[in-house]
């Protein structure tokens, strides 16, 4: 079991920057990835930025040379460096962490509660 906590979020001009971060406690057997989602009101939920194990990272075309996803295994944190915010990124950002509790197990999605980023033009 895995519990993920979101902070960071918060308001800022078109062109500002945020770093949001995740922490993330609890045991688990192991882990398959882990992803930061969005959703904004009246819009489906989307991937935005996910990293494997092997340090292998993808990004929706929308953020791509502006959004940075990283780890810190020390700290046991995930973080989006998100820099040239635009309205469009306002929604609210869910980190997430794949991971299964035995060997053999199905993959479960662990989420986090989700942080605001509003982005005004």
């Amino acid at each position: 079991q895995l519990q993920l906590v979101e902070s960071g979020g918060g308001s800022v001009q078109a062109g500002g920057s945020l770093k949001l971060t995740c922490a993330v406690s609890g045991d688990i057997f192991s882990r398959c990835g882990m992803y930061w989602h969005r959703q904004a009101p009246g819009k489906a939920r989307e991937l935005v930025s996910s990293i494997n194990s092997d340090g292998t990272t993808y990004y929706t075309d929308s953020v791509k040379g502006r959004f940075t996803i990283s780890q810190d295994n020390a700290k046991n944190t995930l973080s989006l460096q998100m820099n040239n915010l635009k309205p469009g990124d306002t929604a609210v950002y869910f980190c997430g962490a794949c991971g299964r509790i035995r060997f053999g197990a199905s993959a479960f999605i662990y989420w986090g509660q989700g942080t605001q980023v509003t982005v005004s033009s």
